[in-house]
């Protein structure tokens, strides 16, 4: 796979506003190892590698477990996860997928026993950002940085 452009190239203003609302969605003041599993679990259904590479290693960083990274994507099946991040992570599939699910009644009001109206505001701003970040990669084909040990046959392009 090659990168199709670099977009801080072609419209410094367009990713200079990106990078805006990324400083905006990152300081919403909701709890650092929740807001990992939401651009983890969007990305997931999105099939970002490049922002999978980011945000687990994020998660990572921030002391997140490996186990609960795992089995992210089998969240339900899981009792890795609190209730509210299970709230947090079905608002992020059903905003995420809203052509399909038009973000049914039932997730909004396991959002709300989880959330306040403000933060259910402010997840959905971390939801739509990280959503348009995987457009971003996936469209321009970005290629998360590889280290490559010997003897691997693992290749960046």
């Amino acid at each position: 796979m090659k990168p199709r452009l670099n977009a801080y190239q072609a419209a410094p203003p367009v990713m200079k506003a990106m990078m805006a609302l990324e400083s905006q969605a990152a300081g919403i003041g909701l709890e650092p190892l929740l807001m990992e599993l939401v651009k983890i679990r969007a990305s997931q259904i999105n099939g970002c590698a490049f922002c999978l590479h980011m945000h687990t290693r994020d998660a990572r960083t921030k002391g997140e477990k490996e186990e609960r990274i795992y089995v992210l994507d089998a969240w339900r099946e899981s009792p890795f996860y609190s209730a509210r991040e299970r709230a947090a992570l079905a608002w992020t599939e059903a905003v995420t997928l809203v052509s399909q699910t038009h973000v049914p009644d039932d997730v909004y009001e396991q959002a709300r026993a989880e959330f306040s109206e403000e933060e259910l505001v402010k997840l959905t701003l971390l939801v739509a950002t990280i959503n348009a970040w995987n457009r971003f990669a996936i469209s321009f084909r970005s290629i998360h940085p590889v280290n490559v040990k010997a003897g691997s046959t693992a290749t960046a392009a």
